[in-house]
This record gives C-alpha cells, structure tokens and sequence, in this order.
C-alpha cells in the first residue's frame, strides 16, 4: 500500500488546490489492505451478533411464556455458534502473517505482525461548533476547514502506510490529542462524541466519551505498524534485518509505555497482562533477528565462533520459550491465537537444536592442537556448560579425545530431538501448515543434524545413553525496549518528573577509531555496551549516561547520526562531552476516570501521555493571518576462513496535511479558561 495525496476540495484564492497528505488509500488491493477489510466487516458481525444475544437475553428475563423461551433459547443457542465461528475467523486473520512478510529470493523463518485496531468514524463538526460557541463565544462556522482537517487526519490513521510516513502520520494525530483534549473535553460537561474502537482479538467494540481510548488505540496502531514494517523487511541484507531489530524494538517500547500509561484499559487486547506478552514477543522476535544479522556473514568454522553461535541461539530459544509459557496462562491462553504460541514453540525448539548442533561442531570438528591456546579454549568452553556430567572438567573435554567426541554425539543427538519435536508441534496447527517456507527450513535443518549424526556413527559401536547438558544462553548484542522520540522526546526525558545528576565533563581519546562504547536512541542519546576498561570508563562514563554536549556543542535534541557526525573526526587529541545521569525519583499517582464497555461502567487509571510533533511541512504560497488551533502549543521537536550458514528455503517470489489554517477562538472575558 503507497500513500495517496487527495484533494480537500478547498480553493485558495488563486483557485488552485490545496492538498493535505492522507494515509494508504482505503481502495488499494493489496493483501494487507484485503485483510484489514475483512477484518472490519468481521467486527461489523461480531457486533450484529452480540445485539442480537442482549436482545434475547432480555427478552428470556422478560418473559414468562414457555413457548416464547423455547424459541428465545434457541435464538441464543444460534447467536453463540455465530460468534463462536466469527471468532474463529478473527483468529484465522491475526494467524495470517505471509501477506505480511518479504518477499525475497530465499526466505526465513516467518514472523508475527499485529494488525491494526479498527475503529468508527468520528463527526466532529457539530459538537465542536457547539462547543465553540456556547463556550468561546465565537461562531463555530468560521472553523469548518480546521474541523474538517481533523477528520481527515483521524480517516486517514486508519489506513497508514507500512513505513516511517505511516508512523509519523499515526503520531502526528496523537500529538494534537491531548491539545484538542484540553481545548474541547471540558470534566464538567460531554461532548455526546463518541470514540469506538474495536478488540484486535475478540472483536468486541470498546466506546468511551473521553480521548483516552483514542489516545490508546493510537498507541497500539503504532506499535502495530513498527511490527508490520519489522516483518516486511529484507532480512537477507544487514540493513534489512538492522531495519527488523529497531522496528521490533520500537513496537516493544510503544506497547510498554502503552502499558505504563494507561493501566486500566478497557479493551482486553491493551490489558496489562496482553501487553506484557506483546511486549516479550516484539523483544523475542529482535533477538531473533540479531542472531541472524550475526549468522548473516557467515560462520568461521573455528571452536570460539561456533561455541559463540551456540549460546546465541540459545538466548533466542530461551526467550521464545518464556514467550510460550506467557502464551499459555491464564487469561492469554483463552483468547492468543492458537497459530501464536504454537509458532513460539516451534521456535523455541528449533533454536535449541540449532544450538546443540553448533557445539557438535565445535568438539566433533575441532581437536586440541600444539598450536591452539589451551588456556582460551577452555575458558570457552567453560562459559558454554553450567555442569558437566560425569564429573568432567571442560579441560578434559579439550584433552581426551574419547570424551570429547561422546558429548559431541550427545549434542547431535539432542538436536535432532530438538528437530523432530519442532516438526511435530509445527504439524499439530492446521494456520502453520500453510506456511511451507517453514516446513521446508525445518526439515532442512533436521536434515543436515542426520546427516552430521551419521558422518560419526561406528558400526560396531555401542548406544551411549548420555544426554547433552544444557548450554548456557548468551548473547553480545541483547534486544531491548526502545520507545520512539515521536511518542517519548527529548521534553519527555528532561523534564520535571526526572530528576538528573549535574553535568560532568568526561574526556574521550579514540584508540584505532574505537570510542570504548556505543550510542542509541533518539534525541537525546544514550551510552550503551560501554568497554569498562576504555579511557572514558575509567574517567566515569557509565552505561545509561545522556549526552547533552559534544565540545561547545549543544546535543540534547540530537539523534545518534548527528552525535557521531560530531564524533567522528576526533583526532587523537580527543574531547571533551557532558553527560547526565538520571536518579531514581516517584512517579506521581494516576488519576480516575470512567468508561464504559457494554453498558458497565468502569474505571482505569490514566497518565497524561507526553506528545511530540513534526512541524517539518514544505511550505505553500497561500497566505494565512491565522495559525490553526490544531497546531498550538506544539513545540518543533523533530528534525528530524571458511564458513557454516543457516538452512534456508529457496523460492523465486515475483514480487499534506500542510495547509495554514485560521487561529483557534479567543476565550470570552468572562471564561475562566486558558489556552
């Protein structure tokens, strides 16, 4: 899907158009936007069906007819067996996730994207010109274009493109929440509009009075669309799969501060218990994606490299299976698609072989030499193993070729088990069937474990009954959360709920190019995996430090490629930064406000969301004397040997918002309000 640009019909006075930039166009036939479709009438029939079940349901209390209950009963009993199906259907949709992945000559292992939430359209016309007349005293007729921008701004965040334009146009609208939030949803009286948006899970429509649902939704469409961007790109490429690990991390920041802020969401998709499994399969799915960044190049075929391969892929194993076990408890389980914890388990055991496979290699293929470094290969190896049978020390294993070549046969063994029990989990889910791509990689990686396992087999050998022990995860490179600048920002991190140490000036000598650590996020930037033994640790860098100044330059509203820009160049002189650490502070405690969700009222906690905005527009030649209310207040933050590889499967795939607008009302003399 491709962002359109569509007329507003509105004619300056030279009488040519004016264009605003709108989301994916709501007509393109592609498979993302067919199922987004389907979707939406899926929850049109969820919703039909749900009216009719409360219908009979109070018609059963009402009446005292026997016939009537019979014939209500099985009114009911009809009603249920069309949900039970309409969610079946919903759960087919959210298990559809080849329309969401690349298209590339060789394939991976798939991934998981979460698909928007779908919502009603809002009117905001007559309301807000109420509001502005009864309140400002002003004619709301004067503010038709603003309003009406709006509403196109909110139609066309249902349809967002599946890059960074998509995300900008999501967090531009949630930008002007809170602004239109303080300017039109007064606590002492309803604006009788009505937000509705639907559970990406169940269907079951969610409607609330106040913008906290919309600002939520938006969240979740966010995190959602970073998903959707991580599973279409090219992950035979570095920059593809570095492209996959911020997305996934990025969907991971925007569900936990989703999370954070609003803790008592009524949805059941955006519950706290959802989230946090959301949260842990976005990070599992980026570890996933650094092992492959790591194993893209190819392997060195040498002991450090395969055992360092090993315990990466038992990092990315490990996680998926705390992902399962999240997947399968109560209240998850009822409500996951089936196709999701079943594919975290086949991952789960996927990995693991490929683990125990790669420390096969490393002690079948690799015999201690007069030329290897005794005391590194051991060291090695020991951080491999938490315990090793039999009472051997991993020194043994190097030395004794017997030993070495009896526990390099266990980890064969073990990951073809690994193998096979993937292979079986994966034929148990009648969605993952239909992901051939992933059969073909699983019986390929089966397949070369057989053939490793027979290349050792002795003919008069007898069976050996040892198990593999465990391999220790570990990995150089960890996912982590990385909530995005459009929802977090500079003004979010300095502000008066932090609370920060002084400056302090830290002096940096390059030593062959290499800083001693490494920059993330966004304005501002962070240090992380910092060499402790640097000359900016011993100075008093720490991990987590903010950079607020390079030299005489000012940095707190700079990205990472800005910072480095400013790095690069350092002679051997070096220079001088300032860094900010934050201290631990309290959190304030969360307001009340009302819901409602099916006629019962409830209640959640609900934190003001900091907001961001781009105010980078191009310009146009129309003139305007006013600015529009829609953009007040919002600050201009965004400038904004040989080698071993992975099994793959081989398929050839044919493959303006920027108008001026009149300024909001003047308050009356007599209002107390301010804007």
């Amino acid at each position: 899907m491709t962002d359109t640009l569509l007329p507003n019909g509105i004619k300056d006075g030279g009488g040519e158009r004016n264009y605003f930039k709108k989301g994916c166009n709501p007509f393109a036939q592609t498979g993302r936007s067919k199922l987004q479709n389907k979707r939406a009438g899926l929850n049109q029939e969820i919703i039909k069906q749900m009216r009719l079940r409360a219908g009979a349901e109070n018609l059963l209390k009402a009446t005292s007819n026997n016939k009537v209950k019979e014939m209500v009963l099985l009114e009911l009993s009809y009603c249920n067996s069309n949900l039970q199906l309409l969610m079946g259907e919903l759960e087919g949709l959210n298990s559809s996730v080849e329309v969401y992945q690349s298209t590339q000559e060789t394939a991976n292992i798939p991934l998981i994207a979460l698909g928007l939430k779908e919502t009603k359209e809002v009117d905001f016309s007559a309301p807000f010109k109420d509001f502005i007349m009864e309140h400002y005293n002003e004619d709301g007729r004067r503010y038709e274009e603003e309003i009406a921008d709006l509403m196109d701004l909110r139609q066309a965040c249902r349809t967002p493109s599946r890059n960074e334009e998509g995300v900008e146009l999501l967090a531009k609208y949630f930008a002007h929440l809170p602004l239109i939030e303080s300017r039109f949803f007064s606590p002492s009286r309803q604006t009788g509009i009505f937000f509705t948006w639907y559970d990406s899970f169940t269907g079951v429509p969610v409607c609330q009075q106040n913008l906290s649902l919309e600002k939520a939704s938006i969240l979740f469409n966010m995190a959602a669309l970073y998903s959707q961007i991580g599973t279409r790109s090219n992950r035979q490429t570095l920059n593809g799969l570095d492209e996959a690990i911020s997305s996934f991390q990025k969907a991971a920041g925007t569900l936990h501060h989703l999370k954070e802020t609003f803790t008592h969401t009524p949805s059941y998709d955006m519950s706290p218990a959802m989230l946090s499994m959301l949260i842990r399969m976005m990070i599992a799915q980026a570890q996933e994606c650094i092992f492959e960044k790591t194993a893209l190049p190819g392997i060195k075929n040498n002991l450090y490299a395969l055992l360092k391969m090993a315990q990466e892929a038992a990092k990315v194993s490990e996680i998926y299976d705390h992902v399962h076990q999240y997947m399968i408890q109560t209240p998850i389980k009822d409500n996951v698609p089936l196709f999701w914890s079943t594919m975290a388990q086949v991952k789960t055991n996927h990995y693991r072989a490929v683990a125990h496979y790669f420390v096969s290699l490393a002690l079948l293929d690799h015999q201690l030499g007069a030329q290897d470094d005794e005391d590194q290969q051991e060291k090695a190896l020991s951080q491999v193993y938490d315990h090793i049978p039999d009472g051997r020390t991993p020194l043994d294993i190097l030395k004794k070729r017997e030993d070495r070549e009896r526990i390099g046969k266990a980890h064969i063994r073990r990951a073809i088990l690994c193998h096979e029990e993937a292979l079986r989990v994966y034929s148990l889910c009648l969605h993952l069937n239909k992901l051939e791509v992933l059969q073909e990689i699983l019986k390929a990686s089966l397949q070369r474990s057989l053939e490793k396992s027979s290349a050792h087999e002795e003919e008069e050998e007898f069976t050996d009954y040892m198990e593999a022990p465990d391999i220790i995860s570990k990995t150089e490179h960890k996912a982590e959360l990385d909530i995005p600048a459009t929802i977090k920002g500079p003004l979010s991190v300095f502000s008066a709920k932090q609370q920060w140490t002084a400056p302090k000036t830290i002096h940096i000598c390059p030593e062959d190019r290499d800083l001693g650590f490494t920059l993330k996020g966004e304005p501002p930037v962070q240090v992380v995996s910092l060499d402790p033994l640097c000359k900016a640790a011993e100075d008093g860098l720490k991990e987590g430090d903010y950079i607020v100044a390079v030299g005489d330059t000012d940095c707190k509203w700079m990205g990472v490629g800005d910072v480095m820009r400013l790095l690069k160049d350092v002679g051997e002189e070096g220079i001088d930064i300032q860094v900010v650490s934050m201290m631990d502070s309290n959190s304030a405690m969360p307001t009340k406000s009302a819901t409602f969700c099916g006629n019962i009222p409830k209640t959640y906690s609900m934190i003001c969301l900091a907001y961001n905005d781009d105010d980078n527009h191009p310009k146009t030649n129309k003139v305007s004397k006013k600015s529009s209310f829609l953009s007040w207040g919002i600050k201009n933050k965004l400038k904004s040997t040989s080698t071993l590889s992975l099994p793959t499967a081989d398929h050839s795939t044919a493959q303006p918002w920027n108008k001026p607008h009149p300024s909001f009302p003047r308050c009356s003399s007599h209002n107390n309000d301010s804007l």
